[in-house]
């Protein structure tokens, strides 16, 4: 199975990072968003990917063009320009770059990366720019239960504010920290989609949040996979600032061993 990942866009409210960069190539913990999202999903076995680029695609090609030899030792002969590879230390991955175009919206950048999939293929999709510990095998497995044609992962965002409770009277009887009880589950951007999904999006300008995944929940396509454990976007640099706190105190919930 493949997973695609949204990379091309513009992460305009990261700016303090993503004038120079694009959002999945901002680091943590000294590696780009990116990486660690694709090791996660390695984790569970997917290793070919699908990269959706468009801002700034450049930085994410050269990445991987200069990944492996980073990872490298290796001896180089100027005169005859040979490299010899003693010890490789890159993944086992296999990565499609797509240019997907700067303005194209996330529905359309998903359309033109269809293409690159097996007939009929099933396929992970996520964002290039937050990190979880869902479990993939067991949303995958969901998906191919239920039949239907899209299922989202559903989570609870991390509170950044306390709770008051209330009492009848308009009276305060505590203060807390939020739980998963207190609100709604909103769409955790982890996905498994059959590949007809195309079928649902007319063009680049078609936003894949709106229309298409409103079409599917009006159609009863569209099943939720819940997820309790850790969930951060970065979606701001007070975002990316707890995701580097995360990872320097050891042990983040999103590391894996592979």
């Amino acid at each position: 199975m493949k997973a695609i990942i949204l990379a091309g866009g513009f992460g305009t409210r990261l700016a303090e990072e993503t004038e120079v960069r694009p959002k999945p190539m901002v680091e943590i913990g000294g590696r780009p968003i990116l990486w660690h999202i694709m090791k996660h999903y390695s984790s569970h076995g997917i290793e070919d990917f699908i990269i959706c680029l468009g801002y700034k695609s450049e930085f994410i090609k050269k990445f991987f063009l200069d990944y492996a030899q980073t990872l490298s030792d290796f001896t180089v002969d100027l005169a005859t320009q040979e490299i010899e590879v003693h010890k490789q230390r890159a993944e086992n991955w296999k990565i499609t770059l797509v240019d997907t175009g700067i303005q194209t919206m996330t529905g359309g950048r998903i359309k033109r990366a269809i293409q690159y999939l097996g007939q009929n293929e099933t396929f992970c999709l996520t964002y290039g720019d937050g990190l979880s510990d869902v479990d993939i095998t067991a949303s995958i497995k969901f998906h191919q239960n239920h039949g239907k044609m899209a299922t989202v992962t559903a989570v609870t965002p991390p509170g950044r504010f306390g709770v008051l409770d209330i009492n009848q009277e308009n009276i305060v009887t505590g203060f807390r920290e939020k739980i998963a009880s207190d609100q709604y589950r909103i769409n955790g951007g982890y996905f498994v989609l059959n590949p007809d999904i195309g079928n649902k999006i007319d063009n680049d300008k078609t936003i894949w949040e709106h229309e298409p995944m409103r079409q599917l929940a009006n159609d009863r396509e569209l099943a939720a996979w819940n997820h309790d454990g850790f969930w951060q976007p970065m979606d701001t640099l007070r975002d990316k600032r707890l995701l580097e706190e995360i990872w320097r105190r050891g042990n983040p919930p999103w590391r894996t061993k592979c």
